[in-house]
């Protein structure tokens, strides 16, 4: 057990000062206001701006002093904090002026995102502790490591993050009068966190979304602030600066990694292992102030209680803080704390406290909510009024936090030695790339593995040696195996603010098992063998033509090589065999690539296949004869030409900024093929342009409103040859409009499948919980003869649902090439009656108009980058799609 709680909120030497309430702005002659004003003139009216903002030491104490040789933000801005909002090279500049001026302050850079704006690591603590800073950090390390009970003079570790949603900054401009503060502050306040504590500093959690933001409310701030909600301003455009370059959430990224963003972060994280976790966030600005404890029966169940109470001890110090100023918040409601890929639960299977805090949103400058105007400074005021009072509540209750954290270590060993499951087997299957991208995820988190060296059977799959691994829950990493591998389907509480489940080796479609401790002792293992490669082939210059499965996860990037590279290359449609030039055979599956030399190819075609094989470690096959053993010879014409594709993804307002993120995303950087993004108002302008031939459609999730005109232009351009694909809600419209022979479940059916007659009024929302499906995994049979499952080795997939939309079964085997199981919930919630409606619906159909293709994805293959076992789908239906009859 940790050590006792302090509830008691004295005095609080960090509150703000009571004027930072809600009220009235003093225009004051800032160095910005003077920069607006018009030149002198005896014949010149000037209108006084309305600028909003204030200097820094209006955000923070007046009971301490400040250092002045530390410069305050509007210094080095020529604004006031809250004045403009603050773009992210803006604050890496003033960061970094601390750093030179502060002998409190570290920088690293501890990465670059997407944009390549560098993300930035303050290490703030006493000068003292300067020269044995990493010395602290491996103490606790090592304790962590051990489950040692350490004492009250160990540090306290901090890491404070602000902002990872880019259109909620206040945290990001916030952190300018913290780092100031931290940097400044003088006196036995500051001392007391700094003399024996550690701070880890992040500014900027998102910053290509931050600078996206700002310059949208910046260029919509007038002279004078307008706050109605119906502005410009407050009605972001498309995309939102919610998300990173890629259009993706950062804040769903923790435990996926898929960005650089959150690579670093993570990284960074292991490498201190904090006690406090802070996650800043906004939410509606008609909202008030959250901050944890959330919705106490939605935690991830692998959260000791003893998290929670913590954070309810924390929680007085945010309540006295607030309740001093006046300020209105709540807690308890609305959020969870489920999801390990959140900012603020994946510190808590560390042993880490991670505490989110929301913010109502100006979502400008000043906008009217129905709690008054809401202006941006005072969002800035109160996220740093809750940074205040959590390093107030830490320190008041820090034997609890270091007691707490050691005896994380202690009860994660013992569960681990208690439970019956030893560990899980993983097979790398036939698809090196797939599983290296699970291994690399594994690594990223710190968790331990061993290689099998002996085969080792299980419910019917042969796991290989030195192709398998065995992940066992004994080890520190104990409840983030347990949260990766959950099969989990029935729940306390069916109300999800994200998703229910995370299953990674179903992402990923890998094979995979649980094991039992007895099994588990049959396993040979060694931690130090490496896994067996996929080895490179010599590229011979004289071979008669060369091939590459299509099972390689980076097929598709290779084929886009070679195209791009102007080299002429066949599909098969069907399996064959082929004699290597070594005079071995080998056998290649529906959907492989040849590349005959007799087609007129480059010159240096032999350099081109060597470099792309080591690129993307696709192992290529000199072949010596087009006469096959079996299947059809490499000249024949179910071996069909493969063009270079021309993509149009449709974007913009009405449509899907994630699914839109995350094809670009996909193509972009798992296959290199450059897709165009066309808003659909443009879209039928861009198929009437000769000098680009669009082969593809992709219309993700959205509000589709074409004229009819439209429409039939579109179809025309389709029976002329080319292909569009529908995904998720793109299929109502799809099938609303006949372009795919389809029926989708109405809301009346899925209404009537939940027995209402014993119900009342306040059921209402947990009924509504229950139609949902949100984000749960559903199996499906697949025919892997159809070309848009060509790769596949399995009848079966793991499909990934976000959504209740339902295409209902169709009877012909030609147009449904996936259907659901008739018991398809794999892991996750889904109510019994949403799985009963489910069972053997349609999950991809297919669909022949005039010589073009329309192609139906009930799920989204893509989902949040991480979804590899899926992904291929949306490849085919780029490569393969010529084939589909």
């Amino acid at each position: 057990m940790f050590a006792k709680l302090h509830y008691t909120a004295k005095k609080n030497p960090f509150s703000l000062v009571s004027f930072l309430a809600l009220g009235t702005i003093a225009f004051g002659a800032t160095a910005s206001q003077k920069s607006l004003a018009q030149p002198a003139s005896a014949s010149t009216v000037t209108i006084a701006p309305d600028v909003g903002g204030q200097p820094v030491t209006a955000y923070l104490p007046d009971t301490v002093s400040y250092n002045p040789a530390i410069p305050t933000p509007e210094s080095i801005l020529g604004a006031n904090i809250g004045e403009w909002h603050v773009r992210h090279d803006q604050v890496v500049n003033y960061m970094k002026l601390l750093a030179e001026k502060s002998d409190r302050i570290t920088i690293e850079e501890t990465g670059r995102t997407h944009e390549n704006r560098p993300l930035l690591l303050l290490t703030i603590t006493a000068p003292s502790n300067r020269n044995n800073i990493e010395a602290m950090r491996q103490q606790h390390i090592d304790a962590m490591e051990s489950g040692k009970k350490v004492g009250g003079d160990a540090p306290l570790i901090f890491y404070m993050g602000y902002s990872i949603h880019g259109n909620e900054p206040s945290g990001t401009n916030a952190s300018l009068a913290l780092a100031y503060y931290l940097a400044a502050a003088e006196g036995k306040e500051i001392d007391a966190l700094l003399n024996n504590n550690i701070v880890l500093f992040d500014p900027s959690f998102n910053p290509d979304g931050l600078s996206r933001f700002a310059q949208w409310a910046n260029m919509h701030k007038g002279r004078q602030l307008v706050s109605d909600s119906r502005h410009r301003e407050h009605d972001e455009g498309w995309p939102s600066g919610r998300t990173n370059h890629y259009w993706f959430d950062l804040n769903r990224d923790w435990l996926l990694l898929a960005h650089p963003e959150s690579q670093a972060r993570i990284k960074q994280f292991h490498k201190w292992r904090p006690h406090i976790l802070t996650d800043f966030h906004e939410m509606g600005t008609d909202s008030t102030y959250f901050f944890q404890p959330g919705v106490r029966s939605r935690k991830n169940p692998l959260t000791p209680d003893e998290n929670v109470t913590l954070t309810e001890a924390l929680a007085q110090y945010h309540a006295a803080a607030f309740d001093e100023q006046g300020e209105l918040y709540f807690t308890q409601e609305a959020f969870d704390d489920f999801y390990a890929g959140k900012g603020s639960t994946y510190p808590d299977l560390h042993g880490s406290v991670g505490i989110l805090f929301e913010q109502a949103s100006s979502r400008g400058h000043l906008q009217d909510s129905i709690n008054g105007k809401l202006a941006f400074k005072d969002t800035i005021a109160n996220q740093i009024t809750t940074s205040l009072s959590t390093f107030r509540g830490a320190l008041a209750n820090k034997a609890a936090i270091l007691d707490y954290q050691s005896g994380f270590v202690k009860s994660t060993l013992s569960l681990a030695k208690d439970d019956a499951q030893a560990g899980f087997v993983v097979s790398a299957s036939n698809d090196p790339a797939r599983f290296n991208a699970f291994l690399a995820l594994l690594e990223q988190h710190h968790i331990q593995y061993d290689v099998l060296t002996k085969n080792f059977d299980v419910n019917k799959v042969s796991y290989k040696a030195g192709k398998a691994i065995y992940i066992p829950t004994n080890q520190a990493q104990y409840r983030l195996v347990k949260s990766i591998f959950s099969t989990q389907t029935s729940f306390e509480n069916n109300t999800f603010y994200d998703v229910s489940t995370w299953n990674l080796a179903l992402a990923f479609n890998l094979d995979y098992a649980p094991l039992d401790k007895g099994d588990a002792r049959s396993l040979e293992l060694n931690d130090n063998t490496a896994l067996k490669q996929l080895p490179f082939n010599d590229i011979q210059p004289n071979a008669y033509a060369y091939a590459f499965s299509w099972q390689h996860y980076y097929a598709p990037a290779m084929l886009q090589t070679l195209l791009e590279a102007g080299v002429k290359v066949r599909s098969s449609e069907e399996a064959f065999s082929a004699i290597k030039y070594d005079g071995n055979s080998i056998e290649l599956q529906p959907g492989s690539i040849v590349v005959p030399k007799g087609l007129g190819q480059p010159e240096n075609l032999a350099a081109v296949l060597r470099d792309a094989q080591q690129q993307l470690q696709v192992p290529v096959f000199s072949l010596r004869s087009g006469l096959t053993p079996t299947g059809h010879d490499l000249g024949s014409r179910s071996m069909a030409p493969v063009t270079l594709p021309q993509v149009l993804i449709v974007g913009g307002e009405g449509t899907s900024e994630y699914e839109v993120g995350e094809m670009w995303h996909y193509f972009d950087t798992k296959v290199g093929l450059p897709a165009s993004i066309v808003e659909q108002q443009h879209l039928l302008k861009a198929l009437s342009d000769p000098s680009i031939n669009y082969t593809h459609i992709l219309f993700p999730s959205g509000r589709y409103s074409f004229t009819e005109s439209d429409r039939a232009k579109i179809e025309d351009w389709v029976k002329a040859g080319g292909v569009i694909v529908g995904q998720k809600s793109a299929l109502r419209y799809f099938g609303q409009h006949k372009w795919l022979d389809i029926e989708i479940v109405s809301r009346e059916s899925i209404d009537n499948a939940f027995d209402e007659s014993e119900l009342s009024y306040k059921d209402g929302a947990s009924l509504y919980a229950r139609k949902l499906v949100a984000g749960a995994v559903f199996e499906a049979n697949i025919d892997n003869t159809h070309p848009l499952f060509y790769g596949y080795d399995d009848d079966t997939l793991p499909m990934f649902k976000t959504n209740n939309m339902i295409v209902e079964a169709s009877n012909s085997p030609f147009v449904t090439p996936a259907r659901y199981t008739d018991e398809p919930l794999m892991a996750g919630f889904s109510d019994d009656a949403m799985v009963a409606l489910m069972a053997e619906s349609t999950a991809v159909t297919t669909q022949k108009m005039g010589r073009g293709v329309v192609i139906g994805f009930t799920d989204n293959t893509q989902f949040r980058g991480y979804w590899y076992g899926t992904n291929k789908m949306l490849a085919n239906a780029i490569y393969q799609s010529h084939f589909i009859r």
